[in-house]
Order: structure tokens, then C-alpha cells, then sequence
């Protein structure tokens, strides 16, 4: 896999890499990780809301 970036984020990315006294490699990794990791609790979120409305979904118009 070859990752392209322009001039204005590969500056950033080298910048953060330097604050962190890390590699640009390490840095690009975390980020895809932590990106990963969040989207992947967001479904399970989006997931567990919409059986709990299908399961409590007659309770809550009784109740309107």
C-alpha cells in the first residue's frame, strides 16, 4: 500500500511525528487505528439503539 499525501499534511505529519518522538509511520498507524477503533463503537452504538427502539417500540407509543 502506498500512502500519498500533499505537502500541507505531509509537514503536519512530520511535525506531529517530531512533537511525539515517533516515526511518521507510527503516528499514520495510531491515527488508523484510533479511526478504526471509533468507528467500529459507533456501529455497535448505532446496532445496540435500533433493536432497543424495535424492542421498546410499542411501550413508547402507549406512552406518547
Amino acid at each position: 500500500m502506498n500512502l500519498r499525501l500533499d505537502d500541507e499534511l505531509t509537514e503536519a505529519l512530520k511535525k506531529q511525528a517530531e512533537l511525539e518522538g515517533r516515526s511518521m509511520h507510527a503516528v499514520v498507524l495510531r491515527a488508523v487505528e484510533r479511526c478504526l477503533a471509533r468507528n467500529a463503537r459507533e456501529a455497535m452504538v448505532r446496532e445496540t439503539a435500533t433493536k432497543e427502539a424495535a424492542k421498546w417500540h410499542e411501550l413508547m407509543e402507549r406512552l406518547k
